[in-house]
């Protein structure tokens, strides 16, 4: 056995696609070849090695859970958003890196694209890649003073009306003190790295990652004040869902939901348990804002030398 292959033979990397897309399939094939071929093992969900032509030796999981990643090295996750959204829950469960790689539009979450799948293997046969926690919300939501329903979002934590017809009708909070009352299609709670998903979409700005901090962002709101807000990491951000108003919905990073009440308050503070990112390149997160959103830079001449 080759110097090379003795340094990997113990190594394992978790594989999470959408196989749904003949893209991610191909895209599948190709990363574990590359890893089987360099001595390093990879795991698999029994669900979706159904819909792979996998080779002999992928290591095949039932379970679905913190489980299914225990003693991997990575959580590779080939996909668009919503995919790498989803590692993201295997990532904060099991305390393993995720790295992301991008088959759908913008995937701020993903490190790499689909056309660097080679560097992909490379980098991780070599660990040639550094590990960074990213801000996490938790969230719980109370209703008769009793605390009915917790969950978490690596992105956004946003209340929503549930009828198209009708506004929700919310009151807004920073620190137990209210702070706006007001009609529309609800709030957006948001960490820094969710600031380009759905809060960039209702209005609020870009924070970097590198930022500590929380963002509310009314959506659609029918009121005279209804800026975004950025506060502290340690505020606790809360939204009443108001007595006479029809109940809402609460979505955390658009994957999993909860029926609001009318009266039914929902708070959001700093998640205790951050998200792991492997990463490969040291560009400035400004330089991949430029790139995600095509941003005209024409002109620019930079500091003068």
């Amino acid at each position: 056995m080759s110097s090379a292959k003795s340094e990997t033979q113990d190594r394992t990397v978790f594989l999470l696609t959408h196989t749904g897309r003949e893209a991610a399939i191909r895209s599948a094939v190709r990363v574990v070849d590359g890893l089987l071929g360099s001595g390093i093992g990879v795991r698999l969900l029994e669900d979706e090695a159904a819909d792979l032509p996998l080779p002999a030796g992928v290591e095949l999981v039932g379970e679905i859970g913190p489980g299914s990643v225990q003693g991997c090295e990575l959580i590779i996750v080939l996909g668009g958003d919503g995919t790498l959204l989803r590692g993201a829950e295997f990532a904060r469960a099991s305390g393993v890196p995720m790295l992301g790689v991008n088959l759908g539009r913008v995937g701020f979450l993903a490190e790499a694209e689909r056309d660097d799948l080679d560097k992909v293997v490379d980098r991780v046969v070599t660990r040639a890649y550094e590990v960074e926690e990213r801000m996490t919300l938790d969230v719980l939501v109370r209703n008769g003073g009793h605390i009915v329903h917790t969950d978490w979002a690596m992105n956004e934590a946003s209340v929503e009306k549930a009828s198209r017809e009708r506004m929700l009708e919310v009151v807004t909070e920073v620190d137990g003190r209210p702070v706006s009352r007001f009609g529309g299609d609800g709030v957006v709670c948001a960490t820094p790295t969710g600031s380009t998903a759905y809060a960039f979409s209702a209005g609020g700005p870009v924070v970097w990652p590198e930022v500590e901090a929380l963002l509310m962002v009314p959506i659609s709101a029918h009121a005279l004040f209804a800026r975004p807000l950025v506060t502290s990491p340690r505020s606790v951000l809360a939204v009443e869902v108001q007595p006479q108003t029809p109940h809402g919905v609460l979505w955390c990073d658009g994957r999993r939901t909860v029926e609001l009440p009318a009266g039914a308050r929902v708070e959001v503070r700093r998640g205790a348990v951050p998200v792991k990112l492997a990463r490969l390149h040291h560009a400035s997160f400004t330089d991949r804002l430029v790139a995600k959103f095509a941003l005209p830079v024409a002109g620019w001449r930079g500091a003068p030398h």
